[in-house]
């Protein structure tokens, strides 16, 4: 593994360690390329303020550091700026506005709630109700639709129990869709080493079968987390399994 595209820091209130240390251990890793993508700010009403999110009057901070290591690691690795995003229909636009004065290079796409997130569910949470399901492909497939994404992170994350054909049927449709858009699908080292419902083999089996082309993340919260080679090796079988076409690197698409 020679590059990783989703790593956070500190500032999402559930990540560890500085940026430096993720930067000197993905050194020590063997990385070419490390990606910076902490969870955004979101522009929310009524003074909302989310507790697994950066807040806005830390962007600044985030951009210059992150941009600071890039000039200082030049000569060792190349560092990259990113977010990972929700996407929020009724607060997407106003959080383009926020972030397009920043020199980011790329989103991921984290959908970890639905609707607009505020009185919606996790996704993550164990839900045998067909609605969520559907909303949550529905949703994703309108995020990837924007063009603003340069992969899906954890696209398995919807830990759905019910009928097993909505599962396929649904989840077919979400890969077919980021097939045609050309949008790489992230097997997700966290859910690996956290005994998560993700990576969920139900869904690697379906992109196989569609043939979507698959990036390994990291989804680095504490820095010795960046490299993972117990996470790498199990994401690798199923990648073997599957038949799933791995990309080591991947063109980072601009979001602005």
């Amino acid at each position: 593994m020679i590059a990783n595209y989703h790593t956070h820091t500190w500032r999402c209130l559930h990540a560890a360690g500085t940026e430096r240390e993720y930067v000197e251990n993905a050194i020590k890793g063997g990385y070419k390329i490390l990606g910076f993508s902490d969870h955004t700010p979101m522009p929310y009403p009524g003074g909302y303020v989310s507790n697994v999110k950066m807040r806005p009057d830390q962007l600044e901070d985030y951009v210059d550091t992150v941009l600071a290591l890039r000039e200082e690691y030049r000569k060792d690795i190349e560092i990259h700026l990113g977010l990972e995003v929700e996407y929020y229909p009724g607060l997407f636009g106003e959080l383009l506005t926020l972030l397009q004065p920043y020199p980011i290079e790329y989103f991921l796409l984290g959908q970890h709630y639905l609707g607009d997130e505020i009185g919606e569910p996790y996704c993550g949470a164990a839900t045998d109700d067909p609605k969520h399901l559907l909303r949550y492909c529905a949703q994703s497939m309108e995020a990837l639709k924007t063009g603003r994404f340069t992969y899906f992170a954890h696209p398995d994350l919807i830990h759905f129990t019910g009928d097993e054909k909505l599962y396929e049927e649904s989840m077919g449709r979400l890969c077919q869709k980021a097939k045609e858009l050309s949008v790489p699908l992230e097997i997700n080292f966290l859910g690996i080493w956290d005994g998560r419902n993700y990576p969920d083999p139900r869904f690697w089996k379906i992109a196989g079968e569609v043939g979507n082309t698959v990036v390994f993340g990291a989804d680095a919260h504490q820095p010795d987390k960046v490299v993972n080679p117990e996470a790498l090796c199990r994401a690798e079988k199923l990648v073997k399994d599957y038949g799933l076409k791995l990309a080591e690197t991947i063109p980072l698409k601009k979001p602005f």
